[in-house]
């Protein structure tokens, strides 16, 4: 049932602006580990499968905790909910910032991982206190906060381990984060509570999702060896697809589901979460392939730069990256979600395809990776603003949310397929992939970003659930 509450307080940029800020800091925070695994590795002393490990923790825990978030922030107020993750959030950038080895180091990145429900909870906090023109540029520029943070986090992460340490790299965006977090309980007036069906949450659900997610990563990450044990991979994907098919049935039998599978039926809905993952995965697969592609030293290509210059080479694209949230959400006001999608998946594409034919110059590299990072922006953020203001109000943050697993589980993908064709294009005894993987990575996320083109023909201008 509904509780009839009075009206919530409207909000000016201040409250928008201390969103944007926190959502900044926390895409800092959550890319930080990325671009220093090397580093990590060395100095805790871990070995690669270790290092895979840290790396894809943090999404699983975050892909777990956003559908979880964005119920509860529908339940009980986006604003309590918010101020409560982000306490956690803390508390895990600050044991991160002090680990002295690798498993206190992943205790801190699990906790970390609830920064990921953030975004479904700011958005429920924007939805309910500006009109739905509004409230779609205000979505717009505290995603497009997030994805420039995670840059900001990437460029600088590696920069600040080399000339202060390990522990700053964590220190510096977990200071941010508390700063963000207070500011926005001070200016953000509290949202009213939604609808309450009285159900318990969903434990099987998510036992079964947490099952499903683990198994799909470690299947991610043996695939390059295969060759080396191939009954256990065979075995990871028999299991697999025991635990999807076993989710599914018990997501449709429970009273309040962690996952809404009759949401994610709506035809809005699935094409927004295929979007996605299909433009994450490519987006990925570049912000894997173009720093190592930097930083590679093959003969007649790569470029032999060191941390801070390839820091200063992605500027742009951070910048980019940042510029396209508010660009997005005015595009999608104005012209309508399918035109924003259409324009950023064809400007993915050629700056895909570009670097994969040019790369013999770093301006090629510097403007491909701006073309890939702006259209990300200008997508993710269209399927943001369009899916959170096309479903019921007390649903904005479970449809949000499955937004953001999609963009999890395409980076994920995105990430690990790159690496392994840098892998298999390294030859036996030699440090230096070959140039076709590069060539040949970059061919294969243009491709399948182009495919996203199929998807987008079938939507409306603007997407209703």
């Amino acid at each position: 049932m509904t509780t009839t509450l009075a009206p919530p307080v409207p909000i000016g940029k201040a409250a928008v602006g201390a969103l944007g800020i926190l959502a900044l800091s926390t895409g800092a925070l959550e890319s930080v580990v990325s671009p220093t695994i090397p580093l990590l590795e060395r100095e805790l002393d871990m070995s690669q499968s270790e290092g895979a490990l840290l790396s894809i923790v943090l999404l699983i825990t975050g892909a777990l905790i956003t559908p979880l978030a964005g119920k509860f922030g529908d339940r009980y107020g986006g604003k309590k909910v918010l101020i409560r993750l982000m306490a956690v959030v803390s508390l895990g950038g600050t044991v991160s910032a002090l680990a002295p080895n690798l498993p206190v180091l992943l205790v801190g990145q699990v906790l970390q991982g609830a920064m990921i429900g953030a975004l479904p909870l700011s958005f429920i906090v924007v939805r309910k206190h500006l009109p739905a023109g509004e409230s779609k540029v205000a979505i717009g520029v505290v995603s497009g906060l997030f994805v420039g943070g995670s840059m900001v986090g990437m460029l600088s992460a590696g920069p600040v381990a080399e000339q202060l340490s390990r522990h700053w790299m964590f220190a510096l965006p977990t200071i941010a984060v508390v700063g963000s977090t207070l500011l926005v309980n001070r200016l953000m007036p509290a949202d009213p509570p939604g609808r309450s069906d009285g159900a318990g949450i969903d434990w099987p659900g998510l036992l079964l999702l947490s099952g499903m997610l683990v198994t799909l990563m470690l299947v991610l990450a043996l695939a390059p060896e295969a060759g080396s044990a191939p009954l256990v991979l065979v075995a990871l994907v028999v299991l697999l697809a025991v635990l999807v098919t076993g989710w599914v049935r018990v997501e449709r039998r429970a009273a309040a589901p962690m996952i809404d599978l009759n949401m994610l039926a709506r035809p809005a809905i699935w094409k927004a979460c295929v979007l996605t993952f299909v433009i994450c995965l490519g987006t990925t697969m570049a912000v894997y392939l173009v720093p190592q592609l930097l930083d590679e030293r093959g003969d007649g290509y790569g470029f032999r730069a060191s941390a801070t210059e390839i820091g200063f080479y992605l500027l742009p694209g951070a910048i980019a990256a940042t510029l396209a949230g508010p660009l997005g959400g005015l595009g999608d006001r104005r012209f309508g979600s399918r035109a924003v999608v259409n324009t950023g998946v064809v400007m993915m594409a050629v700056g895909l395809l570009a670097v994969a034919a040019v790369h013999t110059e770093v301006w090629h590299l510097v403007v491909g990776k701006v073309l890939i990072a702006l259209a990300n922006g200008l997508c993710v953020t269209a399927m943001m603003t369009s899916t959170a203001t096309a479903v019921d109000p007390n649903d904005t943050g479970i449809a949000t949310s499955l937004i953001l697993v999609s963009r999890v589980l395409g980076s994920a993908v995105g990430g690990q397929l790159g690496g392994a064709l840098l892998t298999a294009g390294t030859p036996s005894g030699s440090e230096v992939a070959a140039e076709s993987a590069y060539v040949t990575g970059f061919l294969i996320a243009g491709v399948v970003v182009l495919t996203a083109l199929f998807v987008t023909r079938t939507m409306s201008k603007g997407v209703k659930a």
